[in-house]
Parts: structure tokens; sequence; C-alpha cells
């Protein structure tokens, strides 16, 4: 019976301490150059971490508490400072997260805004970006980003180089562009830049527009390419009226041919007939050498006679 009270009394005090962690704050609402107080309860002598998550989940801070031998702590976490694009107005996590209960933590939201009067219904702005840019383009050819600002459905007014003064480009080769002074005002809340790459691949053109302490973020993506489709479609132009006049070329080599063929034609019927009055001449001097053979042949053979008797006469007269 005794082992089995001290074993309930181990298991007793085992539970009593096991996921012990809680974690307060003096309020839910904070504005600029209030401090933050964060108490809770942890496991006696426990080091506690406790940290601020920003709305994007990045760490604003950090830092590591060690609670007294019953377990509780307390101290001066953060003092928030004026609104900028590192510290918007906006909903804040303070959480806790203790080293010996295998990373139990616990969280609790707050919201840093203009003011900490809670009688009054705090001021919510919303700030919504849009960016647009061309789906393509080319190198060393400029092109234009556009970007619209608004907050409630409301156009946002003001100097872009303090409304947009942190946008960037983030190009292919992984190097950031900023675009602080880039922006010119085309109308309330709508603005552009112009912009020439000289690279190809995707640029991200990533504008941050912050305002009366709030902060937005828009992205838009630009494939940049050696030609863009206009110079493409000129090139394909200009090679259909190459092609074109290529192929009137060669209508008028083909009617050439076929004339040219027209004409050999008729001087090869010109040559027949040419070899054929020919072979006829010749045939016809043939048959005129043949009379003349004959009449020439008795002749000849009378002058053979009157000479031979000559020479018998004077060969009897000597």
């Amino acid at each position: 019976m005794k082992m089995l009270a001290i074993c309930f009394m181990f298991l007793g005090f085992q539970l009593a301490f096991a996921d012990q962690l809680d974690v307060f704050t003096d309020s839910l609402v904070y504005s600029p150059n209030k401090p933050t107080f964060v108490y809770g309860k942890a496991l006696p002598n426990e080091d506690v971490v406790l940290r601020i998550s920003g709305p994007d989940e990045s760490i604003v801070t950090f830092t590591q508490v060690t609670a007294d031998k019953d377990g509780k702590f307390n101290m001066e976490l953060f003092v928030w400072p004026e609104a900028s694009t590192s510290f918007p107005y906006g909903t804040y996590t303070v959480e806790a997260i203790s080293t010996e209960q295998n990373g139990l933590a616990k969280k609790i939201d707050i919201r840093f805004s203009p003011s900490t009067d809670l009688e009054s219904i705090p001021v919510s702005r919303t700030i919504t970006t849009l960016v647009f840019a061309p789906e393509t383009a080319a190198v060393d050819r400029p092109m234009r980003i556009f970007v619209q600002t608004t907050s409630d459905g409301l156009l946002i007014g003001g100097n872009p180089d303090k409304l947009l003064g942190t946008s960037h480009v983030h190009l292919p080769d992984g190097q950031v562009v900023n675009l602080s002074n880039s922006f010119k005002t085309l109308h309330q809340g709508l603005y552009f830049a112009e912009f020439t790459p000289k690279l190809e691949g995707t640029h991200v053109f990533h504008t941050v527009a912050f305002s009366q302490g709030t902060i937005s973020h828009g992205s838009a993506a630009t494939l940049v390419l050696k030609q863009d489709i206009g110079g493409i479609s000129s090139q394909i132009i200009e090679l259909n009226s190459v092609l074109e006049e290529t192929s009137s070329g060669l209508e008028n080599l083909k009617s050439e041919i076929e004339g040219f063929g027209s004409s050999l034609s008729s001087a090869s019927q010109n040559i027949d007939k040419s070899v054929t009055a020919i072979s006829s001449s010749v045939n016809n001097m043939e048959q005129a050498s043949r009379q003349l053979n004959s009449l020439l042949f008795p002749i000849v053979a009378s002058i053979a006679i009157i000479v031979a008797l000559q020479i018998v006469i004077l060969a009897r007269r000597r």
C-alpha cells in the first residue's frame, strides 16, 4: 500500500507540472512608442523563448526568459516604433515556446494600430495594390509597368516616391533593381514606370505601397525574349513579301523557259529543213557530176585518138 501511495504521489507530481505553459500580454492593442509586457507561467526554472511575428510571419523580435522557482516569468518584450514599411499597422502574434516540454507553444494575437483608445471604433485601413505588366517583352526595348492603389475601394493619391518607394524588380539572374524613383503619376491612384530589360528570362515586378502606416504588395511577371511579338510579326510580313516576289520571279522564269522551249523547237525544225535541203543539193550535185562525166568521156577519147593518129603520121614521115 505504501508503494502504491508513492506511485500515485509521483504521478500527481508529474501531472501537476506536465504541459505547464501560459502566456499573457498587458493589452491586446498597441500604438507607436508603447511597450509590450509579457507574463505567464511555465515549469520551475524553465527557459522560455518569447517572440513576436509580423503579419507576413516574419520575426519582429525574440528573446529568452527564465521562469522562477514557481514557474512564473514576466518581462518587457518590445517597444513599438513608428509605423513604417518594416512595421506596418496590422495583426501581430506573441508566442511563447517551451524549451523543455517538447516544443510546446502558446500564441496570442495582438493589434498594432494608430491608437489604443478602446472607447472609439478603431479605424482599419486596407490597401489593395494591382500591378499590370506585359506578358512578353524584348531585350533592350522599353516597357511600361502600371500600378493601381486603392483603399476601401477609393484610389489613393500621393507622391509616388513615398507611396511606392520600396518597389523593385527581380531579374532572371537573381539581382534586384530598385524602382523607387521610376514611377510617375498618370492619375490619382494610377502610376506607371518605364523599364528597359537587358536580360532574357522572367522578370518579376514587386510593387510595395505604403500609406498611413499600412502596407500592401502587388506583383506581376514578364517574360523577356530576344525579340517581341511585334518584331516577329514584322519579320513574318517581310518574309511573306519576299516569298511573293520570289514566286512572281519564278512565274516569269517559267514563262521565259516556255518561250525558249518553243524557240528551240522552231530552231530544231529549221535545222531539219536545212539538213534536208543540203542533202537534196548534194544529190543534185552528184547527178550533175555523173552527167558531166558522161559528156566529157567521148570528147577525151576523141582527143586521145587524134593525138595517136598524129603520132603515127609523124612516125611514117621520118
